[in-house]
């Protein structure tokens, strides 16, 4: 920061939520059924962590209730669930110091020099910050963004092209047999690269992308992307060299590489917070740090017996709530109450209570 720039005052709040995926903004919710109101920040642009991240036109299966949504839906219906609450995002910024103060909050700065004094922070985020692991080709990167992709935003950006798409988990294996579909995204060809004939992907999608190739509707290559060639300051195509050491060249419009994350945990490791193998350790009555006031919920934290799903999550932010609204009002006791019934909650939540004959 300029020496010369005024530093503004920090904002102060109740609960500061780091990370905007949906355990963190189903942490909005909790809080807010105990009139807690909060500021969320996340280091993305967008809410929706991961889930729009990697995954928006993704179907998910195991939310409660809901049969079947999107990462773009899941993320759409909590941000419509917590609008009663009126939290404020700050996204685009990464938290980047957290200092404890002397009357027990914790003074919170972010890579875009927003300040915060915070009575309770609540980390939410997901596998930390997280890059995608690139193509190791010199001189690819120039094409990055414009032909080399690391996620699909509009899967109909690519239809008519010719795709070589890199990798052999489930986001590869989903992505070619998308490209490969009948419909408004399909691609004019599309070549599946992995360094070996064996994958992580779920076995029915190996075994759709291998009955794809038998039909001659789509290619699959064993080998690595060695180099490129290219045509008037554009990407024509990829050399892939195989296990036999022969390399062949593929011409392509797009690649497209899906050789997963790599999760960073960044700053958070300064914090003070007890780590264990770069996930934060917590207990499993309040979900809370070694750091007083300091809450970790959803991936980023770990337990005996924890479970990486998001309903996990949504379970350990309401119990996190429930651990801090002691911090945050000493003075108040602190009921358990109903949705259903309460008028309290019906008015916190703006609804009108149901009258019952």
């Amino acid at each position: 920061m300029n020496a010369r720039t005024p530093i503004e005052q920090p904002i102060e709040t109740d609960a500061l939520i780091i990370g905007a995926g949906p355990v963190g903004l189903f942490q909005v919710f909790e809080l807010g059924l105990l009139e807690i109101k909060a500021h969320i920040i996340d280091s993305l642009a967008h809410p929706g962590g991961q889930c729009m991240e990697l995954y928006p036109d993704k179907p998910i299966y195991d939310i409660p209730a809901v049969p079947v949504c999107t990462g773009q839906e899941l993320t759409d219906k909590l941000l419509q669930q917590i609008e009663p609450f009126g939290a404020t995002f700050h996204l685009g910024q990464e938290v980047v110091e957290v200092i404890p103060q002397a009357d027990g909050r914790h003074l919170v700065a972010t890579s875009k020099g927003t300040q915060f004094l915070a009575r309770t922070i609540f980390i939410a985020g997901g596998v930390g910050s997280f890059q995608p692991r690139t193509l190791r080709v010199d001189g690819l990167d120039r094409f990055e963004g414009t032909q080399v992709f690391y996620r699909v935003k509009k899967p109909t950006d690519f239809a008519g092209k010719n795709l070589v798409i890199l990798g052999g988990g489930d986001s590869a294996l989903d992505w070619a047999l998308n490209f490969v579909q009948p419909g408004p995204q399909q691609a004019e060809s599309v070549v599946l690269v992995h360094r070996r004939d064996a994958f992580r992907a779920a076995p029915a999608s190996v075994a759709k992308m291998r009955e794809h190739c038998a039909a001659m509707e789509m290619q699959f290559e064993v080998g690595q992307v060695t180099g490129f060639q290219e045509t008037d300051g554009r990407l024509s195509a990829v050399k892939v060299t195989g296990s036999d050491g022969v390399t062949r060249v593929m011409p392509c419009d797009a690649v497209l590489a899906f050789f997963g994350l790599s999760p960073k945990l960044g700053p958070i490791a300064n914090w003070g917070i007890a780590l264990d193998r770069k996930q934060i350790e917590v207990d499993t009555e309040r979900f809370a740090t070694n750091v007083p006031g300091i809450f970790a919920v959803g991936d980023i934290n770990t337990y005996p017996g924890k479970k990486k799903l998001i309903l996990s999550g949504f379970h350990e932010a309401a119990l996190a709530a429930f651990a801090a609204a002691p911090l945050i009002f000493p003075d108040k006791r602190i009921h358990l109450q109903y949705t259903t019934t309460s008028p309290k909650l019906h008015q916190v939540l703006g609804v009108e209570t149901p009258v019952f004959d």
